[in-house]
């Protein structure tokens, strides 16, 4: 005779670990870029458990393929160049650039947070940032650029002086020492790493934020070594399957550090202000797809309070990549300030749009002439002083630490990456001749808008005023100011000369296409990273740190942003959130 069999039906396994107050970790961090590592770190050595969840397989994001340029504030590298800061003038800058207006004073007002944010920023840069990195083992290059620097044409925005420095390896060498404390945390046992899982939901109970829930991508979305010019880096590759393997993790806390909305297009059109113009019918993608603003939606669903949703970040100097990486692989080039800047039709853009000046009014001047690219025009004397590409990758000797690098680049010469660059000629024209120059270009967009007898006339009237001790020329006044700075004379502008100098040349022209960046608007938070509600009210339960946030408060850098700003901000945010959440769980 058999034995009867029981069937007794069970609770979802999360309901019966909520019942019983039983979690899977104290903490679930959704991304592992730079301000996930950041908050990781912190929480691994207050004692806290993490599983850290990205859906691809990598740690670092989007910092991997930065050139790791930080906004820092009274340095001994500032110093050593002769440059006087002060946290006083860097915050009459961020103010004056930011241009807070949305409830400053208002606790339920979109910049209330971000102008408290922005504050402790501030302060942060101009200390505290960098002896916590240089106590991990982070250095600098001597040199301090100077990006953004429409202080002296724009009303009061941009950087007074000059507070961009690069971190000797780059981006991966800022992310190193996170991903050392990450990784000894993981074998340590306090930190779970779950790539390949992508977060569909937050699950809330009673009102507060309790965990996630998503679906594990399968195997081909693991991290894959990529070729990449001058170097190699592991990347995620897209999925060619969907997956129905779904998971879920119960915490006490979560902090969503999953970044922006940059890889949707139709999410960066939806959400253009009129304010820069028209969106551009064409854009290159300055990051992968999967940078989507998912987990924005996902925990405005939930409760979150998302503000400043119009108000980004987009270079207007974006070429495309040579090997891409993702859909619309698309760099920014980098251009001191002699580069003549010209819209689509060969029409040089009235100040202050000048190359390095100020990126969003530029931005603007280009969506309004109705077309969707622009241009530099340039001698080779310019662009082996001044030109260079951004990103870890096409700076292979910064990155690799190459002791000789900065030396070498003192030098008058083209790095490999810009030469192989511009040979590739797939938005670049190099030519002996004006009449060759402006034929290259009206066969690489393939319509005949540069009229040569119209741009000659203009760089003309721009070269009779070399020489002159008082020149007409805001551009060139605008050079003579920026070589005052020993730094730009050493390694970033070019003597002003003739553009169209025999001994100059060839000519450059290189086609600009606007490249899509960061979101500077996002969750709403208090200074604890305590996302908060459409009433002004905390979340229980739910975080946010870095692009997400808004790089703090759901916007800190207000309508524009200050160089360098971005990854400290990451950096900052991340690290104040993990520390509030360690003090809270």
């Amino acid at each position: 005779m058999s034995t009867p069999v029981t069937i007794r039906r069970t609770r979802p396994a999360h309901r019966r670990r909520a019942r019983r107050g039983v979690t899977d970790a104290d903490v679930v961090v959704v991304g592992a870029g730079i301000a996930g590592l950041a908050a990781t770190a912190e929480l691994a050595e207050a004692g806290r458990t993490v599983v850290l969840v990205d859906q691809q397989g990598r740690l670092g994001g989007q910092a991997l393929w930065s050139s790791g340029g930080l906004f820092m504030i009274d340095t001994p590298e500032q110093r050593r160049m002769g440059i006087r800061d002060s946290t006083e003038l860097a915050w009459q800058d961020w103010l004056g650039t930011a241009g807070f207006d949305r409830g400053v004073q208002d606790p339920e007002g979109q910049d209330f947070w971000a102008v408290q944010w922005a504050r402790a920023f501030v302060e942060f840069a101009s200390g505290e940032l960098r002896a916590w990195l240089r106590a991990q083992g982070v250095r600098w290059f001597p040199l301090v650029y100077w990006h953004e620097r429409g202080a002296q044409l724009a009303g009061g925005q941009g950087n007074s002086v000059p507070r961009l420095h690069i971190t000797r390896g780059t981006g991966p060498g800022l992310l190193a020492p996170l991903e050392r404390r990450v990784r000894a945390a993981v074998e340590r046992g306090t930190v779970r790493l779950r790539f390949g899982h992508r977060v569909d939901e937050l699950v809330v109970t009673a009102g507060a934020v309790t965990g996630v829930r998503g679906t594990i991508r399968p195997p081909d979305c693991a991290a894959t070594d990529v070729a990449v010019p001058y170097r190699r880096a592991p990347v995620a590759v897209p999925c060619a399957t969907a997956s129905s393997e779904a998971f879920e993790i119960s915490a006490q806390a979560v902090i969503v550090t999953s970044g922006g909305i940059g890889g949707d297009q139709a999410l960066v059109r939806a959400n253009w202000p009129p304010r820069l113009g028209p969106p551009p019918r064409r854009m290159l993608a300055g990051v992968p797809g999967h940078v989507d603003g998912r987990m924005l939606a996902i925990s405005e669903r939930a409760g979150a309070r998302l503000v400043n949703s119009d108000r980004m970040w987009h270079l207007p100097e974006g070429i495309r990549d040579g090997h891409p990486i993702w859909a619309g692989h698309g760099t920014r080039i980098l251009a001191g300030p002699s580069a003549l800047w010209l819209d689509a039709c060969g029409h040089r853009l009235p100040a202050p749009n000048f190359p390095g000046v100020d990126t969003l009014t530029t931005l603007r001047a280009i969506a309004e002439s109705g077309h969707d690219h622009s241009w530099f025009v340039l001698t080779r004397k310019i662009a082996e002083r001044e030109l260079a590409l951004a990103g870890a990758a096409q700076n292979p000797d910064l990155t690799g630490r190459d002791p000789l690098a900065m030396v070498k680049r003192l030098m008058p010469r083209m790095t490999p990456p810009l030469r192989a660059f511009l040979s590739l000629g797939a938005d670049s024209v190099v030519a002996p001749t004006l009449p060759k120059l402006v034929e290259g270009m009206n066969d690489l967009t393939g319509q005949p808008l540069i009229r040569l007898d119209d741009l000659k006339r203009q760089i003309e009237l721009r070269d009779r005023e070399i020489g002159k001790r008082f020149a007409k020329d805001a551009q060139l006044t605008a050079i003579r100011d920026a070589r005052r700075y020993l730094g730009n004379r050493l390694i970033f502008t070019a003597a002003p000369h003739r553009i169209l100098d025999p001994g100059a040349g060839p000519l450059i022209a290189v086609r600009l296409t606007v490249l899509t960046r960061e979101t500077l608007g996002g969750l709403q938070t208090d200074l604890s990273g305590r996302v908060l509600r459409p009433d002004g009210d905390v979340l229980p339960g739910l975080y946010a740190a870095g692009e997400a946030a808004g790089f703090g408060g759901g916007g800190m850098h207000g309508y524009r942003a200050l160089e360098g700003g971005f990854l400290g901000g990451c950096l900052f945010s991340g690290r104040r959130t993990g520390r509030a959440v360690a003090h809270a769980t």
